[in-house]
């Protein structure tokens, strides 16, 4: 099934850098506290983007890593900015030593293709846990740091950084995801494989494979490097997944390995100002008791009386999510991601608070959003509303989006959303029904040029609404589901226009007129027909595959297989009808 998908950006990278600049000066101007803190871990991860794209650009200028000035410049930028960002987490958010001036040597080049750091993004994967990791493990300044692009050149700029080593070399693994290869220059490859230290390797991963830092392993034990000399500076403490090779999983099993999760880092830090309930405290009161997590469909046991009655959950896509009771009443603490990424998902959420459509937002922090926790709210699954009762508060909610937020791009094309959809029909209901759709397939070019894409919700299912005791209806997770880690993204609104009527039985045409009349603009009425079979062929990718992935869970499987089944008869029932 095709599911996911990897939006390419292009940018210019004297944009970047400037942007970079005027980042790094009013940072210096700040006060001490956690607020500065969250900024220079936002310019950070700006500086590991900038640095990524300008490495890539260099890999593809000469197909191979090579040793460039500007890739140089970039990476001894990041490393001054983790040791920066270092000082700031060991003092408690007190320390921030002079910054590095943001300067690259010229000429450089017109457009870049920097890639969002996924586990900054949405994994809650946090940067000071390299910087622990790194510090004990007992490694010194005389360690060749490898960092494994994207994710992993910023990474690996925190383990040198925390070593006191030289900058790291990055290097981009190419090739079939499960069979990642180097490519690299004789001076890059000299260099790897000079002197008698220690190599530390360091990526987001292990994935489904491994084969990205297997790659590395390889490299460096066939030029003599001795496994003994080899660390792992990996984001989880599990094995590569099920398509890794023997070869990789013994050396795996057998390595040194070093990291430090959330867990230890955030949620059981020893000192109180890197624990996440006191980064929240300005805002919710002291804590009143534990956290209690909500990730992975934890949730729903606060929202349902029975567990029979569950809707399916996607647990290892969930953020991570956390309930706290503070200052006399509950909030959800919920990871939105750090960055650049974080900070635009609290300005969203802050105009859909102000708005009366979300839960109160209390503020951002450090990569989570604080909000009020609604506790007598009920899902629409549980306390349903008929169609025309839902019509207006749906039709406020879609319209207040495609006035604010707006996109110029940032989504899947038709084509390639049509594309998706025959591939997963073809996996789900066989190569006829898939040539079947390909002959309802419109004329795309023509209709890609009506889209205005927005930041759309992606995701109307009923659990997703909460119905207050009130009569208000608000939406919950309304502001991740547009950047997901999906092929989706940002799309015209006729995509939530297909959602409602799929997930709530709206008629997308009464709910289009709807929303024009509150939005002032009108949607193409030939969307919602190109759309359709594409969303019911997402869906049904998406519950396929997060069924196979719940080893263990027969209960979560059980409810994603039914879901794939609702999606596969109601794409089976458009084909037929043409």
């Amino acid at each position: 099934m095709i599911v996911y998908g990897d939006a390419v950006r292009h940018e210019e990278p004297h944009a970047l850098l400037g942007a970079l600049q005027e980042g790094l000066r009013q940072l210096s101007g700040l006060p001490p506290g956690l607020a500065r803190h969250t900024a220079l871990v936002a310019r950070f991860i700006e500086a590991g983007e900038l640095a990524q794209g300008l490495a890539d650009a260099a890999f593809r200028a000469r197909g191979e890593d090579a040793a460039s000035a500007q890739g140089d410049a970039g990476t001894a930028l990041l490393t001054r900015l983790a040791a920066a960002l270092r000082a700031s987490w060991s003092s408690g958010f007190q320390d921030l030593p002079p910054l590095p001036e943001a300067f690259l040597p010229g000429p450089l080049p017109e457009v870049i293709a920097p890639k969002r750091m996924e586990g900054f993004s949405f994994y809650a994967l946090y940067p000071e846990g390299y910087l622990q990791a790194a510090e004990k493990a007992g490694l010194g300044e005389a360690t060749v740091v490898i960092g494994l692009r994207s994710i992993g050149l910023p990474l690996a700029a925190l383990v040198a950084a925390a070593l006191g080593a030289a900058p790291p070399v990055s290097l981009r693994p190419v090739g079939h995801p499960f069979e990642r290869r180097l490519a690299l220059s004789g001076e890059i490859k000299a260099a790897l494989l000079r002197g008698q230290g220690p190599r530390a390797i360091v990526d987001e991963g292990p994935g489904l494979s491994g084969s990205s830092m297997g790659a590395v392993a390889d490299l460096l034990e066939g030029g003599g490097i001795a496994p003994s000399r080899l660390h792992f500076f990996p984001s989880h403490g599990g094995a590569p997944g099920p398509q890794a090779s023997a070869r990789h999983r013994a050396r795996w099993s057998a390595a040194a390995r070093h990291l430090c999760d959330f867990e230890r880092l955030v949620l059981h830090a020893s000192r109180p100002a890197h624990r996440l309930e006191h980064w929240a405290a300005d805002l919710t009161g002291p804590p009143e008791a534990p956290l209690r997590e909500l990730s992975g469909g934890a949730w729903r046991a606060l929202r349902y009386a029975a567990e029979g009655a569950w809707p399916p959950a996607n647990p290892q896509q969930e953020r991570r999510k956390f309930l706290l009771q503070a200052g006399g009443r509950p909030w959800l603490l919920k990871f939105t991601g750090l960055g650049p990424e974080g900070e635009g998902k609290a300005r969203m959420g802050r105009m859909l608070s102000e708005a009366g459509l979300v839960p109160s937002l209390a503020g951002y922090r450090h990569g989570f959003l604080v909000a009020g926790w609604e506790a007598a709210a009920r899902g629409l699954d549980q306390a349903p509303r008929p169609p025309a009762a839902l019509l207006a508060p749906v039709a406020r909610y879609l319209a207040f989006r495609r006035r604010h937020f707006a996109k110029g791009s940032g989504g899947a094309s038709l084509a390639a959303l049509w594309d998706m959809a025959c591939h997963n029909t073809a996996e789900a209901l066989g190569e006829p029904a898939a040539r079947a759709l390909r002959r309802l397939q419109p004329d795309l070019p023509r209709l890609e040029a009506r889209l205005r894409p927005i930041a759309g919700d992606n995701r109307l299912h009923p659990w997703e609404w909460l119905a207050l005791p009130d009569g208000r209806l608000l939406k919950a997770d309304a502001l991740d589901h547009h950047a997901a880690h999906d092929l989706i993204g940002c799309q015209d609104l006729a995509w939530d226009l297909v959602g409602a009527e799929v997930e709530l039985g709206l008629a997308p045409t009464a709910l289009a007129a709807a929303v024009a009349r509150e939005s002032g603009h009108a949607t193409d009425p030939a969307l919602p027909d190109a759309y359709r079979p594409c969303y019911l062929a997402f869906q049904l990718g998406a519950a396929g595959m997060a069924a196979a992935a719940c080893q263990g869970m027969p209960e979560e499987a059980a409810r994603l297989r039914a879901a794939t089944r609702r999606y596969t008869v109601l794409l089976r029932r458009l084909i037929e009808a043409g």
